[in-house]
């Protein structure tokens, strides 16, 4: 594989260290393929493993943990164009130049009902309840139609007047500024002209 190809772990000097191998050892000690100076690092701290076009970083039993957009991570943790990785007191960027040479991005959502915590692209989400109770009807009819009628009856269930269209529509508008790369192309919520709406993809649980 060439070097154009290759991801890059980068520090904060802006230096890239380059995951060429199909592992990558990383921690204090000095015959690691990247060496971070830190004393909350462990000798041999987390390894970046290449699985074809994946490429994880996984923590090795280290001391103070292995921190993916900070959080830290049990075992091995897949690896997206962007993240942050924490090792010790040092912060690295993960960059992967085969992205941009990929398909049009779609958004990573994952809905934990249970609870209710929301993540995109792994990063948590901080929903309102209305919203939530939008997304959570939506994922519960995924790949299905839901008039605004059904969404009404679903998130408003205390207004049993009903509920106007235009409340409905601020109400999509506002998820999707959470929950969308770009709220003006929505992917998850797709609008169906004269039925509703529908969630589409394959939210995790």
């Amino acid at each position: 594989m060439s070097n154009e190809s290759c991801p890059v772990l980068k520090d904060p000097t802006g230096q890239e260290h380059q995951l060429a191998g199909v592992v990558t050892r990383i921690g204090r000690d000095v015959e690691n393929e990247i060496v971070v100076v830190s004393k909350r690092a462990s000798r041999e701290h987390a390894h970046v493993v290449r699985e074809g076009r994946r490429v994880l970083i996984e923590d090795q039993n280290s001391t103070n943990g292995t921190y993916l957009n900070g959080e830290r991570i049990q075992g091995k943790a897949l690896m997206r164009d962007g993240d942050k990785i924490g090792i010790g007191d040092v912060n690295f960027i993960f960059h992967d130049p085969e992205t941009t040479t990929r398909e049009t991005p779609f958004p990573e959502l994952t809905i934990n009902l249970a609870t209710g915590e929301v993540r995109v692209n792994r990063q948590v989400v901080s929903l309102s309840p209305k919203e939530f109770s939008l997304l959570a009807y939506l994922r519960q009819k995924r790949g299905t139609v839901c008039s605004k009628d059904e969404i009404g009856r679903a998130v408003w269930a205390e207004y049993q007047a009903g509920i106007f269209d235009y409340q409905i529509e601020n109400l999509v508008r506002r998820l999707r500024t959470k929950i969308e790369n770009d709220p003006n192309t929505p992917l998850l919520i797709i609008t169906m002209r004269g039925l509703g709406y529908k969630l589409v993809g394959e939210p995790e649980e």
